[in-house]
């Protein structure tokens, strides 16, 4: 009997993309034929100097920009045939985001903080709660769920944003600079934290730093240098 094959969905797939820009001189060549592939379980990082293109790729990625040239699939979906109200959802529903800053709000708790993307989903709110502490739970976090953000560390806060970003359980997570706002050791529990999760839960994760540290656990480190990728 036949054994029956089983197909991995690659998480991301950017394909020759380019990005031009009118800037007062003329036009501005951003990006230069970008070819960039993220599997289920790969730890990604993106390096690369400020102004060199970094937020412009990860916003084309997520469908937050459209390239001049090429093509970007996320889960096999071509973005390009996707309608900004159907990207918005692959993003509440595959993508999790997270910051260099945590951005939450100081007068909630860490569990309320956490079911905020589930609010806006319209998931009830015994579900929603339930994953909340399941995610806060995951980061080490449960003793602080009712903890207002005011009250949390910066490592803490980064826990709690990060909760956020995972608490809809999805395929592919995007970081920028996670760690740059935290002293060396606590960015080390937040990028080991990271890779753990990715490589536990197979999602795929993309992250843009500086961060020696982020650079080293890396399954992979690609480099933006005057518009290409070069894997280092």
């Amino acid at each position: 009997m036949e054994q029956a094959t089983v197909t991995t969905v690659v998480i991301a797939e950017v394909r020759g993309v380019t990005r031009d820009f009118q800037g007062g001189g003329g036009i501005v060549h951003v990006l230069k034929g970008i070819d960039l592939t993220i599997q289920p379980g790969e730890f990604v990082t993106l390096r690369g100097r400020s102004g060199s293109g970094k937020t412009t790729l990860i916003n084309i990625i997520i469908g937050l920009d459209n390239p001049t040239q090429g093509q970007v699939f996320i889960l096999g979906h071509d973005l390009s045939k996707m309608g900004e109200n159907e990207r918005a959802r692959l993003r509440r529903e595959s993508i999790g985001m997270m910051f260099q800053n945590a951005h939450l709000f100081p007068s909630l708790t860490a569990l309320e903080n956490v079911e905020i993307p589930l609010r806006l989903a319209n998931v009830a709110q015994a579900q929603r709660n339930k994953q909340a502490r399941a995610a806060l739970e995951r980061v080490g976090l449960g003793r602080r769920m009712r903890h207002r953000g005011l009250e949390l560390s910066g490592g803490e806060q980064q826990r709690v944003a990060l909760a956020r970003a995972l608490v809809h359980e999805p395929r592919f997570l995007i970081a920028d600079e996670p760690t740059g706002n935290l002293d060396s050791l606590t960015g080390r529990d937040i990028t080991n934290l990271l890779r753990e999760i990715t490589h536990q839960t197979q999602i795929g994760m993309l992250i843009a730093t500086h961060d020696p540290v982020i650079v080293e656990a890396s399954d992979r480190v690609v480099r933006i240098q005057d518009g290409r990728v070069l894997e280092e």
